[in-house]
């Protein structure tokens, strides 16, 4: 077969290999296998082919050349995919007996999914080491709150694009019902759930019961049968009764832990007790509400004695509507009663005031500890918060804070076990069930006494700017929030040994701020002249110890802190950087500072200096001081009923004064009994008794009587 050109060029293909005839021809097989008919290359494509198979694939292209635009150069000949004749391969017998060796190697390993193992054998040699990491690793998480270099940041992230997503569901169907119901019904319901369980215990007694009979008849009517002796019989029937009057003792023992344990049980009890405590303190409350004491009649067999009985006290009952007509009268006049009265007696029947003991709050959890602060609810005026903890460093222990009520003085209603001293409390106004603790520790801890849990509902033991010394007086005061006044909010202020006044709010945890650092401040002595310049002395701390504050009655943005200086610093709310004014004239640590609740203008303080003193807010000296025994002064308070009259307790006495009588005396002393301490002082809410705390953890409960108190609501100087 030959090629010819379009110029009539013969361009057979010749072939490069010429085979040896007398060769054997190789062995023929598939010419490619599918998968190498991309990979085989033109030559050795060629190679393959015999010279006819050759010149049949080239007139092949060539005619697929012609129909398209293609030149015969353009063509792959790994494109074309040809299939080579099968040939049978033929075996001799010299191949049939010839040995072939296989030999079968491993191949490299191909890793496809590789994971570290997390675990370490205890046999391995890096055993040790990590059981050292991990124990590390549990020590700083135990001791990560709390440390001092562990510090929280906060930062800001993005959050995710919402979605927002329907569904197509069936409509919900909806259905109203009424019942018509009675109280009574109500009861019966209420009181069935408890009824089944009782029901159920008695059938089961009974049934019990039964059994027990039952059993007791057949032993009997076999003991009957075999011992014909009455004697015997009787005395097995004595047994047998015995036997079941014990099981059903068992029985009703079983259910009597079961009754003791009941909620109802416990509550028919703490009703008793407030009846049982009202009956026994039942004088002294009516005193205490200034009440009348009702004394019931002697009832006698005679019914002559009952009539006279009767007509005495209708014949007293009259007398005491004229002495009220009386009053009423001399009302009109203009003439007081106690005016009258003491007009009318003469003069040894005078009455002095005087202080009586009703009763003390105490019981066996507070002997021991010291009185350090109480305060009154502002809903409830029987519900008293008492503090209890030591002041001195060395004396420490844990603290406690009891809840008393007036309807039971034996036993507080709540009871709270702190960790350290409790040196104040005050009650909130907003929310009276919240009640502020300040510790010897610095930790600020708020409780709520609705719940019987121990625990505290808010502290800032994990706050970062918590008081480093003892919270010395913290209170709840109302500040307004908006620029009309209308809208008030609550905050806790409290004062440290630190030098800090803070201001707590509560948000999603306890959080603070700090209105004020009182920085110590240079004596005011004047030099002498010739004296050369001092070099001031360093200070351990800039900061001088705060000890106590009160705000102003009318303007909550001004506020009074004493300090362990023996300074009464004015501050503002509205500026923490420097004091309004600072009055000087105590010796030592201000203990206390209490505004006049009528004439706001004046302010008390006593110190540790033995005195009390008394001021203007436009003056800085002391306008009067008061010292009438060498003792410490622990706490003072105004009387609220009454512009002269303030109470004040030191280490061995309680003192009241009442200015518009003297200012050199007090009117009232009582001592303390020996080795005890009076360490604060209360008014009692809308009547005439006094509360004072004492060392040993009492809380005495005293009435004053024959105290008139001056309806003035001035104080004049007195220079």
């Amino acid at each position: 077969l030959q090629v010819f050109d379009d110029e009539g060029k013969d361009v057979t293909p010749r072939p490069l290999f010429q085979p040896d005839p007398s060769s054997v021809a190789p062995k023929q097989g598939k010419l490619l296998a599918p998968s190498d008919y991309s990979g085989a290359t033109g030559s050795v494509f060629l190679s393959s082919f015999s010279m006819q198979q050759t010149s049949e694939l080239i007139f092949l292209l060539l005619k697929l050349g012609q129909k398209s635009s293609h030149s015969l150069t353009s063509c792959n000949l790994s494109d074309v995919q040809v299939r080579r004749e099968e040939t049978k391969e033929q075996l001799t017998k010299e191949d049939l007996d010839r040995i072939v060796d296989i030999y079968l190697t491993e191949t490299e390993t191909i890793w496809i999914f590789d994971m570290p193992s997390v675990m370490v054998s205890v046999e391995s040699e890096d055993a040790g080491k990590v059981l050292e990491r991990n124990r590390i690793y549990v020590d700083m998480c135990k001791n990560r709150l709390g440390n001092e270099r562990f510090v929280e940041r906060m930062m800001q992230t993005l959050n995710g694009a919402p979605k927002s997503k329907e569904v197509q569901c069936d409509e919900i169907i909806t259905e109203d019902k009424g019942v018509m119901v009675t109280s009574w019904d109500l009861y019966d319901s209420f009181n069935a759930l408890e009824v089944e369980p009782t029901i159920k215990a008695e059938g089961s007694r009974a049934t019990i019961v039964n059994s027990n009979i039952s059993l007791t008849t057949k032993e009997y009517d076999q003991t009957a049968s075999t011992i014909p002796d009455r004697d015997s019989t009787t005395s097995s029937i004595i047994d047998s009764e015995s036997a079941v009057l014990a099981r059903i003792h068992e029985e009703e023992e079983d259910h009597s832990e079961a009754i003791l344990k009941s909620e109802k049980f416990l509550q028919d009890l703490f009703f008793m007790e407030r009846i049982l405590m009202e009956n026994v303190f039942q004088p002294k409350l009516a005193a205490y509400r200034q009440l009348p004491v009702l004394i019931e009649p002697v009832v006698t067999s005679n019914t002559g004695d009952t009539v006279i009985a009767v007509e005495e006290a209708d014949q007293e009952k009259e007398e005491h509507e004229q002495e009220e007509q009386d009053e009423e009268e001399q009302k009109d006049i203009g003439i007081g009663p106690s005016i009258l009265s003491n007009l009318n007696k003469a003069p040894e029947e005078v009455v002095p005031p005087s202080l009586e003991l009703l009763w003390s709050y105490t019981c066996d959890l507070t002997n021991g500890h010291s009185v350090s602060s109480m305060a009154w609810n502002k809903l409830n005026p029987d519900l008293l918060a008492v503090g209890y903890g030591e002041f001195d460093f060395k004396e420490q222990k844990s603290g406690l804070v009891c809840c008393w009520s007036l309807k039971n003085p034996m036993w507080p209603e709540r009871v709270f076990q702190c960790e350290h001293g409790v040196t104040t409390l005050d009650f909130s106004m907003a929310s009276p069930n919240l009640l502020a603790v300040g510790m010897y520790s610095g930790i600020v801890a708020i409780y709520n006494v609705r719940s019987r849990n121990n625990a505290a509902l808010l502290d800032s033991s994990e706050c970062l700017d918590k008081h480093i010394g003892p919270v010395w007086q913290l209170k709840w005061v109302e500040q307004d929030r908006g620029t009309t006044g209308d809208d008030k909010g609550e905050i806790l202020i409290s004062i440290s040994a630190d030098g800090r006044i803070t201001k707590w709010l509560i948000r999603k945890g306890l959080g603070c701020s700090d209105l004020m650092k009182i920085k110590r401040t240079e004596s005011e002595k004047k030099k002498l002249t010739g004296e050369k310049e001092r070099k001031s002395e360093a200070l351990i701390s800039r900061q001088a110890p705060g000890m106590c504050f009160d705000f102003h009655p009318k303007d909550t943005n001004f506020y009074l802190a004493g300090t362990e200086e023996g300074l009464i610093h004015k501050c503002s709310c509205s500026n923490n950087e420097q004091f309004l004014e600072t009055y000087r004239g105590h010796k030592g640590p201000v203990y206390k500072i209490a505004w006049n609740p009528f004439s706001t203008d004046m302010f008390l303080s006593c110190s540790t200096d033995w005195s009390i003193i008394l001021w203007h807010q436009d003056s800085q000296k002391p306008i009067l001081t008061f010292s009438s025994t060498p003792a410490i002064v622990h706490d003072i308070t105004w009387s609220p009923k009454s512009v002269f009259i303030f109470v004040a307790v030191n280490e061995s006495r309680i003192e009241i004064w009442d200015l518009s009588i003297s200012t050199l005396d007090p009117l009232i002393t009582r001592s303390a009994s020996p080795q005890l301490k009076f360490t604060s002082v209360l008014f009692a809410k809308n009547t005439d008794c006094l509360l004072v705390g004492d060392s040993k953890g009492q809380v005495s409960v005293f009435e004053l009587q024959n105290l008139d108190a001056s309806k003035s609501n001035k104080v004049g100087l007195t220079r």
